[in-house]
This record gives C-alpha cells, structure tokens and sequence, in this order.
C-alpha cells in the first residue's frame, strides 16, 4: 500500500467517488420513477403481475457485462449505456418490493377506510402507500447497495466511479488505487444503507415507538 499515492491523487479519489454517487443516484431515482407506476399497476390488476415481473426478473439476471455489451451497439460507450444497464437492474427489487409492501397492509384496515368515506386514490395516498413504506424502503436500500456494487462494473465504458480505481489498479498491477476503490465502494454502500435506514425510522415513526 503506498500511502503516498493518497496524498497526491485525493482530487482523482474525490471525482470518482463523486461519480459514483451520480450514477447510483440516477439509477436508483429512474428506477423509482419507473418502479412506482409499474408497481401500482401491478398490484391493482393482478393479471399483469406474472408477465411484468417475469420480464424484470429475465433483465435480473442477466449478467451486467452481458447487458452492457448488448446496448452498447445501439448506446455506445456512453454514459447513458450505464444508466440503462443500472436502471434496468433496480425495477425488479423495486416493482417487487412496492407490491409485497402494498399486499401486506391488513384487509381490515384497507376496509375501515372505504368505511369512512375513503375514495380509493385517498385511500391509496394516505392508507396504503405509508403503511408499505417501510417494505417500500427497504427495496431502494436493497437497490442502492446493489447498484453501488454494479457501478463498479461501469467502469469498462469509461465511467464507473470507484470502479476506475479499480480498473486502474488491474490493469497497472498497482494495489494501493486497487484498494482504494474497493474499500471506497464498501464504504459508501454501508453509508448510503445507514442513511436510507435513518431515513426509514424518520418516515415511520409508529414503527420506531413500538
């Protein structure tokens, strides 16, 4: 380990750490933006469950090498054929979690409402959806840690973050940008987890207070 190397490379460190956290950031939002209509479509008319998660479920697993060399014909080496790959692995945990975590709000409470007047759109936005939100957030932790560990991969299209250090160290056969990048990726998935936990605890007070 060259501790040297540190201190005359901290601004290559801090931009690949920040893109990093650019890609996982848009990854993870356009999932969302993708996952949350998808997903209420799904658990609103069960016949689209199977086809829609079958489908997310084939774009899981494939391989991410794979996938990005499929897009990059069309896309290029760009950093649009990484989101794509990175979006299209978070809508499975995502779309799934939105639907287990909206399956799980009790019968008889999703009935006290409608009994109260509830119109189903309300019912939805202030029933449902907060009492799924901890299943909900617990698919965008899951999403975020597994792409923070895919943006590594991205690297091959020349973005990846952490992941050039990474890269560089292999191909260099040099350790220390080796290290740096893996334990820099290790490091930010166990943040972006504690933070998104602590967000979840200040989203669900009632759950804290049990």
């Amino acid at each position: 380990m060259r501790w040297d190397w540190l201190g005359h490379h901290t601004d290559v460190i801090w931009q690949a750490l920040v893109q990093h956290i650019q890609l996982t950031g848009i990854a993870v939002l356009g999932g969302l933006a993708i996952a949350t209509p998808v997903g209420l479509l799904v658990w609103r008319w069960r016949a689209l469950r199977n086809p829609v998660l079958s489908v997310a479920g084939i774009l899981y697993t494939i391989p991410s090498l794979a996938l990005f060399a499929l897009l990059v014909p069309f896309t290029g080496l760009t950093v649009v054929t990484a989101e794509i790959g990175l979006v299209s692995y978070t809508i499975l945990i995502l779309v799934r979690n939105i639907v287990v975590g909206l399956d799980g709000v009790p019968a008889e409470i999703r009935e006290a409402a409608t009994g109260m007047g509830y119109r189903p759109a309300k019912r939805l936005l202030t029933i449902d959806i907060p009492l799924a939100l901890p299943v909900i957030v617990a698919g965008v932790r899951l999403a975020t840690v597994t792409t923070i560990g895919l943006v590594t991969v991205t690297a091959l299209l020349g973005e990846g973050g952490l992941g050039q250090l990474i890269l560089a160290g292999l191909i260099q056969d040099f350790k220390t940008p080796l290290v740096v990048g893996l334990a820099g990726s290790v490091v930010l998935a166990v943040a972006a987890d504690l933070l998104l936990a602590g967000a979840q605890r200040l989203a669900t007070p009632w759950r804290s207070s049990r």
